[in-house]
């Protein structure tokens, strides 16, 4: 059976091909996500795979007060619409509270739901309610067997329209490490997403500025697409060391191409009938 069939209900619309959602951690200003766009598209197009763009709107989860947050929700809302409708192209952002679920429905086609926010009711039926595709990310102290639940709550709000994105699980205090075997387990749930850029993140350094592995995103990626993975999730720059949120673990945008070649082979290679 292949990817078109088993996820008919839930808003996939790549089939069998490796779904590509990227962009930058924030929207941090309309020419810089124009430009990211723009070469997340030419590379995406080249490659015939398919492109939700992604940018958060707000970033909630910060370690220190003085940290980047955002240029204004709907100032920003306003650019991911922008770029979606000159691009063609779908697009989503996170959401933090039951009361963010319908205002960003307005201007993306997914909703994500951050990994420390994927028990929370309220939100995830918010965001079921809105009839987006709903994707959720897995939380780094979860089990991928314990994500059924988080499915099965927007499923029973009346919405089959989910999917996962595995993140990484908490090593430690300051890492990340992906265990492969949930790709699989969590595949018979809903279509599984691999975010191969916060995966490699060094949280809850003492500085307060969350550290990164990029060095490992390709080996990352193409380990979990062998594993089962049906897309990947990646945040891009231009400039990283410029990037106001996640700098650190960003892939910069004139490596997507090399690496997207490499994962669309892999992609093939595993396919099945």
């Amino acid at each position: 059976m292949n990817a078109s069939e088993r996820y008919k209900d839930s808003g996939w619309t790549a089939g069998d091909r490796l779904q590509i959602i990227a962009g930058p951690c924030a929207i941090e200003g309309e020419a810089v996500a124009m430009e990211i766009a723009e070469g997340v598209v030419e590379v995406c197009n080249a490659l015939e795979l398919p492109l939700i763009f992604k940018g958060s709107y707000r970033k909630a989860n910060r370690s220190r007060l003085d940290s980047f947050t955002g240029i204004g929700d709907e100032n920003a809302l306003e650019i991911l619409a922008k770029v979606g409708e000159y691009f063609s192209v779908p697009t989503t952002t996170d959401i933090h509270s039951a009361d963010e679920a319908a205002l960003a429905s307005g201007y993306v086609d997914v909703l994500q739901i951050p990994a420390f926010l994927c028990r929370q009711t309220d939100l995830l039926v918010a965001a079921a309610q809105t009839g987006k595709v709903v994707n959720i990310k897995k939380g780094q102290f979860l089990s991928p067997e314990a994500m059924q639940h988080a499915v099965v709550k927007v499923e029973e709000s009346g919405n089959p329209r989910v999917w996962l994105t595995e993140r990484g699980t908490m090593l430690g205090y300051q890492d990340m490490v992906v265990d492969m075997r949930g790709f699989p387990v969590m595949a018979r749930m809903a279509p599984v997403i691999a975010d191969i850029t916060h995966s490699l993140q060094q949280p809850n350094q003492t500085s307060g500025v969350t550290g990164g592995r990029p060095e490992l995103i390709a080996t990352i990626g193409k380990a979990a697409v062998a594993s089962g993975a049906n897309g990947v999730f990646i945040e891009t720059h231009p400039r990283p060391a410029e990037a106001l949120s996640d700098g650190a673990n960003m892939l910069a945008l004139d490596q997507l191409k090399d690496l997207l070649t490499q994962l669309k082979r892999v992609h093939a290679a595993v396919q099945v009938d």
